[in-house]
């Protein structure tokens, strides 16, 4: 085996996964996160399908997540006085297992903590590849060597943009920006949630941990916003004039946004790259190829593309130049039909006019009862299926 010593940039879905195979197959992988420690938050994710619930049961992690499992019924679309117009089935946003992906992170630090080193709260600044490996300089820590680096950093990721350059040239803007906090579950939300909808706007709010508290979720029309992502009050004064009297509970959501202590915006966007790799450098997860995160598939994908370039990366001995040509070859494939997801739903979620968001709403109150109600389940899970995953542990002993 060569190229064992492995720098991974990011600590949320795909890093830590990728981290376990390696262990697994032998390699010593260091991840490096910028964040001072794990964050939580975010979204509800979701995993379908049996290339998904194959990756997790080989971690070892399937009960794990069956635990912290979210148990979302449907949700019901409300009008401004919050009462429910339409009820959509739970399987329209959940797979075979969601879960919150703050405690999704969480799970997968415990299953990797003793084996990979962790640093939080540094990021990477240049890296000066030569024929043996990478010398990495980073914001607080000493110089360091590794022999490979991967880019696990999500759809901003600092990883692309000092290996293959501006984010520009590779993230798709899909014209909708959104923001997500944790709130009191004010409503008395019972595993469900509301969302309220007007002309390019969307407000939702769904119970979270076992209805113990709830998640706020912004989505709004916009062109791609030159804002500062650290700049969380510049952040929130644009969500605050964007929604303030817009109805239902917008208001008094906007008030809980400057206590929330998990405050997320951001724009909604894919990542299209003719390549993942160069040179000693590779990208894994929505790094690589985000689908956008109204897609429902960008924590499946993450996993199986970390536990597809780990075994690659075994099968080959560790020699990039083959490993990551055949990650390439194994994942192109799913993650554009993952992508496909993605595409046109940010049109649905907020549309652009009041009488499409009316109709789309009318629409909603009649699909329980037309015949391709559970079309777009049935298209999530072939996406997800969509791969034949190797079995890289037997491949190795033969």
């Amino acid at each position: 085996m060569t190229n064992l010593k492995v720098l991974i940039s990011g600590a949320s879905v795909a890093g830590p996964a990728l981290a376990y195979w390696l262990h697994r197959h032998g390699f010593q992988a260091t991840i490096v996160e910028r964040a001072p420690a794990l964050r939580d938050g975010g979204y509800a994710v979701d995993f379908r399908g049996e290339a998904h619930l194959t990756v997790l049961r080989g971690m070892g992690i399937l009960d794990d997540l069956e635990r912290a499992r979210t148990g979302m019924g449907p949700m019901s679309y409300v009008n401004s006085a919050g009462r429910p117009q339409a009820k959509l089935p739970a399987d329209m946003f959940a797979g075979d297992i969601e879960i919150l992906r703050g405690d999704l992170a969480r799970i997968l630090y415990d299953a990797t903590r003793q084996h990979t080193e962790y640093v939080f709260g540094d990021s990477i600044t240049s890296l000066t590849e030569d024929a043996h490996g990478v010398n990495v300089t980073f914001e607080r820590g000493a110089p360091r060597r590794f022999d490979l680096v991967i880019g696990a950093d999500g759809l901003h990721s600092n990883t692309r943009r000092l290996t293959f350059g501006p984010e520009e040239q590779f993230v798709k803007h899909l014209g909708v920006h959104c923001a997500i906090f944790t709130t009191a579950n004010r409503l008395g939300l019972d595993h469900t949630g509301h969302a309220y909808r007007t002309a390019g706007k969307l407000v939702a709010m769904y119970s979270a941990r076992h209805n113990t508290e709830a998640r706020a979720v912004f989505y709004f029309a916009s062109p791609q916003l030159d804002l500062d992502r650290r700049d969380v009050a510049r952040q929130q004064a644009v969500l605050a004039e964007t929604f303030t009297g817009n109805g239902w509970e917008s208001d008094r959501l906007l008030h809980d946004m400057r206590y929330a202590p998990d405050f997320y915006f951001d724009s909604v966007g894919q990542v299209r790259m003719e390549s993942w790799s160069r040179g000693r450098v590779a990208l894994v997860g929505d790094a690589a190829s985000c689908p956008s995160s109204l897609s429902g598939m960008g924590s499946g994908l993450a996993l199986v593309g970390a536990y597809v370039l780990a075994g690659e990366l075994a099968v080959a001995q560790g020699d990039h130049r083959v490993a990551f040509g055949r990650y390439e070859e194994e994942m192109r494939e799913y993650a554009a039909g993952c992508q496909k997801m993605g595409d046109g739903v940010a049109k649905l979620m907020v549309p652009g006019n009041r009488a499409l968001a009316t109709l789309l709403n009318r629409y909603y109150k009649v699909m329980p009862y037309l015949p391709g109600k559970n079309m777009a389940s049935k298209i999530a899970r072939k996406a997800a299926e969509n791969i034949t995953l190797r079995d890289y542990r037997e491949l190795t002993r033969s």
